[in-house]
């Protein structure tokens, strides 16, 4: 996935834009900023310099909400496997976030979504080298039945009882901030499944 910065990581950070797909014909493929050798030494989120960070993919999530219950799935494959998550995936070429939101939420569960509410956004480095930057939405807007696919099993939960030790070890710093309707941004450092650093501001 080929992203870019529309704007200084800083300024983006400010405007809630960040990084967009770049949707030109003549494609420029960019590398992570940060190479395996560094990344494997990192501890802290002040190592990296995120005026230049570059993520290797884009990608959403989405909640798609109804009363206090929340639709989350458990991941069959890929990144996080096993794990329980919100609906969401990389970008294909040529999408936006919301898009690519509404696509996955359908190809994982069933479910046609709309009315999306942009809730935050994620930036995260992984020691391997790997880095994904992940914006959020949010909807209480959707039509059909959740159905079990070859990507994930849906699970409605009532967001007072949200299963944090299955999940994702960052989800507990930023899901109670889109449960109160605070747009949130998170920097992490991982390796592999274990969480390094964080930082989540609101």
């Amino acid at each position: 996935m080929d992203c870019t910065l529309s704007l200084p990581l800083s300024s983006a950070w400010a405007t809630g834009v960040s990084l967009l797909l770049d949707k030109t014909q003549g494609r420029i493929p960019i590398m992570p900023v940060i190479s395996k050798d560094v990344a494997q030494r990192l501890q802290t989120i002040s190592e990296i310099e995120w005026n230049t960070w570059t993520p290797v993919d884009c990608a959403t999530l989405c909640f798609v909400r109804a009363g206090t219950d929340m639709l989350l799935i458990r991941k069959k494959r890929g990144l996080g496997a096993g794990k329980i998550n919100a609906p969401g995936g990389r970008l294909d070429p040529g999408e936006g976030f919301e898009e690519a939101a509404i696509r996955e939420v359908h190809e994982e569960v069933g479910l046609k979504v709309s009315n999306l509410e942009y809730a935050g956004q994620h930036f995260f480095q992984f020691t391997d080298g790997y880095s994904m930057h992940v914006q959020v939405f949010q909807t209480r807007s959707f039509s059909g039945t959740p159905i079990e696919t070859d990507e994930a099993i849906p699970l409605w939960i009532s967001e007072h009882a949200i299963p944090y030790e299955e999940m994702w070890a960052d989800d507990r710093l930023w899901i109670p901030h889109l449960l109160k309707g605070k747009v949130f941004e998170g920097r992490y450092v991982f390796a592999g499944e274990r969480m390094v650093d964080a930082v989540v501001t609101v």
